[in-house]
């Protein structure tokens, strides 16, 4: 068996064209390029900041530098404090950014399904996503509870209505013609839109996961300003209450790095979403 798939393998090498192979290896290459050149701007960014601290040319008083971040963060994680807050921060976020994203798919499918409902809120859902749903936040977490679950409940409120309307205006760009060829063979409207409106949607979808990844840690961070006695927001607000730069950067960048190891799962289960579309 081994064999017969190394000669299929072999035979399929074969048949591609030296030109093919060319411009496959130039892809590769320049993939590699972009790979090193990010690599590279993050190292020399760092090290930039490092001597401008050395070399007194910025404030550390304001800005710190990295080997000193680099030591607060190994002391958070040698008292053991840094698993705690950063498990916090991650189940609120992927909390809100979970609810949000369900409940205005399944809004905006509501939409779509009824254009009488549409037509009534669609001056609904231009206010709230006018509103400055961040000032809101207070009255949010009182509403919904002081704790994490008015926290996953402020992530949730502003992420939601960014799905329904993004998600809603994808349904309405897919092609009409498609649509009235499934009603003309006598398609109902659950079966166009499992077969038409979701498949073609999928971009669409994805970007509103891609833009609720930021918008989920806003909410939580503000509100774990408001409320928490744990999480990534509350190192940045007691960090900048006693003057510690230091934990105030260091959690900014634990921050970072998890909204993109965030950002790199959606990336993941777009890859997905694309083949099964």
């Amino acid at each position: 068996m081994s064999n017969k798939l190394y000669d299929r393998n072999k035979t399929t090498e074969n048949n591609i064209s030296k030109e093919h192979l060319d411009f496959l290896h130039k892809i590769k290459r320049r993939k590699h390029a972009i790979l090193t050149t990010q690599i590279a701007c993050f190292i020399f960014f760092f090290l930039f900041w490092e001597i401008s601290a050395r070399m007194k040319w910025v404030d550390t008083f304001l800005t710190s530098y990295p080997s000193q971040m680099w030591t607060m963060f190994l002391k958070l994680i040698q008292d053991g404090s840094l698993p705690n807050h950063v498990g916090i921060s991650a189940f609120s976020t992927v909390a809100g950014f979970v609810s949000g994203t369900i409940l205005g798919t399944i809004v905006a499918i509501l939409l779509w399904w009824s254009d009488f409902i549409a037509k009534v809120l669609d001056p609904y859902m231009i206010i709230l996503n006018a509103l400055p749903k961040t000032a809101l936040a207070p009255i949010i977490i009182l509403w919904a509870g002081a704790g994490i679950a008015g926290i996953v409940f402020t992530a949730m409120a502003i992420s939601i209505v960014v799905t329904i309307l993004g998600v809603y205006g994808g349904f309405k760009e897919v092609d009409g013609e498609k649509v009235k060829m499934l009603e003309a063979f006598g398609a109902t409207k659950l079966q166009i839109l499992n077969k038409v409106i979701i498949p073609a949607s999928i971009p669409t979808i994805v970007n509103a996961l891609k833009i609720n990844v930021g918008l989920s840690w806003v909410g939580v961070i503000v509100g774990e300003f408001i409320v928490s006695r744990a999480g990534i927001g509350y190192l940045i607000v007691y960090g900048s209450q006693v003057f510690r730069m230091d934990l105030v950067m260091t959690s900014v960048f634990i921050l970072a790095v998890l909204a993109a190891l965030m950002y790199q799962g959606v990336a993941f289960l777009e890859s997905k979403l694309m083949k099964w579309r």
